[in-house]
């Protein structure tokens, strides 16, 4: 998710043009070669929950929201939501992409990062 931050990803099939967000093997035209493709890291809002009990790593984030994103050229992904709560969601709303900490992990506490999504106010 961090190269939909940074606006890149290998995941435009350079036989039709569909884009995928994970890449895949093999594109439902059946063509295995892909290009890069600029997401502009906006999209809109599907559906959203609250976690409030979730893996070990996120405790310290609990309760958090998450939500299905429909990319604004298409592709849905699964992302954690920022800088919201749940009563201020809203199935259709706009959301932009930022690159934010996930958690931190080890005995060095090694900092993990990642996209997430937020609000577009």
């Amino acid at each position: 998710l961090e190269k939909i931050a940074k606006g890149k990803y290998d995941g435009k099939c350079e036989k039709c043009g569909k884009l995928y967000y994970p890449k895949v093997a093999l594109c439902s035209c059946g063509s295995s070669k892909f290009v890069a493709h600029k997401f502009k890291g906006e999209g809109t809002l599907l559906t959203f929950t609250e976690v409030s009990s979730g893996p070990e790593a996120f405790a310290e984030h609990s309760p958090y929201c998450l939500g299905i994103v429909q990319l604004s050229e298409g592709p849905k992904i699964t992302s954690q939501l920022a800088d919201c709560k749940l009563e201020g969601l809203k199935i259709g709303m706009p959301v932009i992409s930022t690159f934010r900490k996930f958690y931190s992990s080890g005995e060095k506490g090694a900092i993990h990062y990642g996209t997430k999504f937020v609000p577009k106010w």
